[in-house]
């Protein structure tokens, strides 16, 4: 079973198989922005999907608690650059190389 939860305290979702933890999405947040730091699938767990999974996870959190994203973590801005579902969620202040998203 896949549980994605955010760990508050910690500052960052964590994905969990079977109550085993299979990686996390760093984030802090300022003002009205949820910024993305380090996004990790422990090595065991690649390759299932589960970075991706995590990835929507924080995003909709984001969306449903109405921050916008700044997306300094490549998983997460590479994420975005590949569901445009998602790319109103940057913050308009966030400026990136042109191969980021």
């Amino acid at each position: 079973m896949i549980n994605i939860a955010d760990n508050v305290d910690a500052k960052r979702f964590e994905i969990k198989v079977d109550g085993r933890l299979a990686g996390f999405a760093d984030y802090r947040l300022r003002a009205e922005k949820m910024v993305f730091t380090h996004t990790e699938i422990g090595d065991e767990f690649e390759g299932q999907g589960l970075g991706g999974k995590l990835a929507a996870a924080a995003l909709d959190a984001a969306r449903d608690t109405g921050l916008t994203v700044v997306p300094r973590c490549s998983f997460i801005a590479s994420y975005i650059k590949r569901h445009p579902e998602y790319a109103d969620l940057v913050d308009d202040s966030y400026t990136t190389p042109d191969d980021a998203l």
